[in-house]
């Protein structure tokens, strides 16, 4: 994998009219914002009821042995290789000239802008130029870049890390205007729906599975885990429930406590959380596993304090989305052994591929590209997770045709 970002790029903020630079880090790319004030609290060891609720996740648990199961699939992610080649069909670039608009729902989200970034330089490659609209990290400053965007009169909006549910009004008036509306992390699903013509992300539980094999591949199907998520959103409490279900499923592993703790006060909550953790578990605390880094900070002064290792136990092990901070952390050692990553650069090419099918009256790909488990045996060198698959070259020679 390269390891040099090749998606940091100025840009002018058209709903704010001013240029920054696009941030390095990739920060949560959830269709919620984080950065909202959260209103939920600790469960100190039990299911909140924000927390609660079933699901099906017999697609993603272990098959046969599954530590062998594990310890496979954690090679197999690790090398990188499988997943990632986009498909090598489809129709040649449309509207030479074009302008399309990227709608972010916050700019200052380090996953957000990189995916702009990429679609920037992808749309440089077809032939197009983009206007990135910034949503503000709230619904209302959404709505408004959903409106500049259909009022800029582009040829198809990219509609970036927010709930399509909750701007359904605006994507209609996308849509009775004539604009096809391709969505990145546009929430849970991939593919078509809500409507959009296509969804571009990851499998969440495929992200959940990843994290909860690290941990039961890395002890030898002994894991004590933690398990941290926020009430509050809906995918962060499915892929925790997720990952809870991937350890139950191993006879040897532990599912300690399941934690339902807000992402945005993360920082605050997480020493103290973590510090009740290892006086009540001790050494049986062998992994947290949250729903993203963002909670790992906090713990990492718990466990400093502590005189835990940086190395572990316990180990922290993130479920998405591999940001700048992670990789770092990992880098060095520093109270983070592992993430799940997002080929945020290849999204960001599939976007632009996307919306040339819909301008060609095509249907979408159906492409999922895989996320990818990061530890210190893989991390990347820069601040993006870019898996060496000639993506770019493969997307180019279609749409030379």
């Amino acid at each position: 994998m390269t390891s040099q970002n090749p998606f940091l790029a100025r840009r002018t903020l058209l709903a704010a009219g001013l240029a920054v630079p696009a941030a390095v880090a990739l920060a949560s790319c959830s269709s919620g914002s984080v950065a909202d004030e959260a209103s939920s609290s600790s469960s100190g060891g039990s299911s909140s009821p924000a927390a609660g609720g079933d699901g099906d996740f017999d697609a993603i648990l272990p098959d046969g042995d599954p530590v062998a199961f594990s310890k496979d699939l954690v090679a197999t992610s690790l090398e990188a290789k499988e997943g990632f080649v986009p498909p090598t069909d489809g129709p040649s670039a449309q509207q030479a000239g074009a302008t399309i608009a990227f709608v972010g729902s916050d700019l200052s989200n380090g996953g957000v802008n990189a995916t702009a970034a990429a679609v920037e330089e992808a749309a440089a490659v077809i032939g197009w130029t983009v206007d990135v609209f910034d949503g503000q990290a709230n619904p209302q400053g959404i709505t408004d870049a959903m409106n500049q965007a259909v009022t800029s009169g582009p040829a198809a909006i990219i509609f970036g890390g927010a709930d399509p549910t909750e701007q359904a009004p605006a994507i209609t008036t996308a849509t009775d205007a004539g604009l096809p509306v391709i969505g990145w992390h546009a929430g849970v699903l991939t593919g078509p729906g809500n409507g959009l013509f296509t969804n571009v992300t990851t499998d969440p539980l495929k992200v959940s599975q990843l994290a909860a094999a690290f941990a039961v591949a890395d002890s030898d199907g002994t894991a004590g885990v933690a398990i941290f998520t926020d009430g509050q959103y809906a995918i962060a409490v499915q892929k925790a429930r997720a990952m809870e279900a991937y350890v139950k499923a191993v006879p040897e592993c532990t599912v300690l406590t399941f934690e339902d703790s807000p992402i945005a006060s993360a920082d605050q909550r997480m020493p103290g959380l973590v510090s009740n953790l290892l006086q009540r578990h001790g050494e049986d605390l062998g992994y947290l596993l949250a729903i993203n880094g963002n909670y790992f900070s906090g713990a990492a002064k718990a466990l400093r304090d502590a005189g835990r290792s940086p190395d572990g136990p316990p180990k922290n092990v993130a479920a998405g989305d591999g940001d700048a901070a992670e990789f770092q952390r990992i880098r060095s050692d520093d109270y983070q052994a592992a993430t799940v990553a997002e080929p945020i650069g290849l999204q960001g090419w599939q976007l632009v591929d996307e919306v040339n099918r819909a301008l060609a009256g095509e249907d979408p790909s159906g492409f999922v590209a895989p996320p990818g488990l990061i530890t210190k045996e893989n991390v990347p060198d820069g601040d993006v997770f870019d898996p060496d698959s000639d993506y770019r070259d493969a997307y180019t020679t279609v749409w030379n045709g």
